[in-house]
């Protein structure tokens, strides 16, 4: 069975916030002060996901992807990854996460059945990352990183929001590290989601200028398929390098033709489009139909 939309596009990922809560602020995604926090009754317990997966599977869905907030905040996320882990017909399970907390996790949920992990990485220089994420330490990213390596938690995703006159200076050297290792590191342009207040001062550098950037000072970047992943980002590779350079770019040269996902809301709301406000209730009908 496939899930087609009125454009005709298969959609095949759904994208499943796991908790509103996240223990970083970053300056791009989150208020200083933080955000109105659902309670606990609000949230979707961990089998009323599976059950929303499992009929999601079952409509065409194949690849699922667990985010926050940031996900491992979330109690005993191990659980729900054995659980959906034994959906049958799901072809890829992965997390996105800050990497904050990753390194006490990542041998578990690779064994539970998680496939790999994407991981933010706003900055290498750990004063302006705490900066950006206002509460985190890049060291603690740095060990979630050798740990999800260690687990097998591949291929490893790094994400870069990239911002001028904050962290727009390091893309060349964040470019870098894909000659040294095979990670994939993607350069994302910010989308101004959330209060105009939190976007005060942020401002967007397009992908075709970073691209130009790195191959001023790396080389040429070769087109290529990239890791696997199923996502919007086009793909690039330096001479010799082990890893892939991706470009992200919703602002500059949006992907709405091709995108294939969903999103579930931690309270349990489907979102056909993950930018719009559009959303339908599945937490209702679902605890109803108990």
């Amino acid at each position: 069975m496939a899930l087609i939309d009125r454009y005709g596009r298969a959609i095949t990922y759904l994208r499943i916030s796991v908790t509103d809560r996240c223990n970083l602020r970053c300056v791009y995604c989150m208020p200083a002060e933080g955000i109105h926090l659902r309670s606990h009754e609000e949230i979707l317990r961990y089998e009323e996901i599976v059950r929303i997966v499992r009929v999601a599977v079952g409509m065409g869905i194949r690849f699922v992807r667990l985010t926050g907030g940031e996900p491992l905040v979330r109690k005993e996320l191990v659980k729900l990854v054995r659980m959906l882990r034994a959906i049958p017909g799901l072809e890829e399970l992965s997390m996105t996460t800050n990497g904050t907390l990753l390194a006490d996790h990542a041998q578990a949920l690779a064994e539970a059945g998680l496939d790999r992990v994407n991981i933010s990485l706003d900055s290498l220089r750990p004063e302006r990352f705490h900066r950006i994420t206002r509460l985190g330490n890049l060291s603690d990213v740095l060990k979630g990183i050798e740990a999800a390596e260690r687990a097998g938690l591949v291929p490893l995703k790094l994400n870069t929001v990239v911002m001028r006159g904050l962290n727009d200076d390091e893309v060349v050297e964040l470019a870098r590290l894909t000659l040294e290792h095979g990670w994939h590191v993607r350069f994302i342009e910010p989308m101004p989601v959330g209060s105009r207040t939190l976007w005060d001062g942020i401002r967007y550098v397009p992908g075709s200028e970073v691209r130009d950037r790195i191959e001023e000072a790396l080389g040429s970047l070769r087109s290529t398929q990239g890791p696997k992943g199923h996502g919007p980002a086009r793909n690039f590779k330096l001479p010799r390098s082990l890893g892939t350079v991706g470009f992200i770019t919703p602002w500059s040269e949006n992907f709405c033709a091709s995108c294939n996902r969903m999103r579930l809301t931690a309270d349990g709301r489907i979102r056909p489009c993950l930018l719009s406000d559009i959303e339908v209730d599945l937490r209702g009908p679902l605890r109803l139909s108990r």
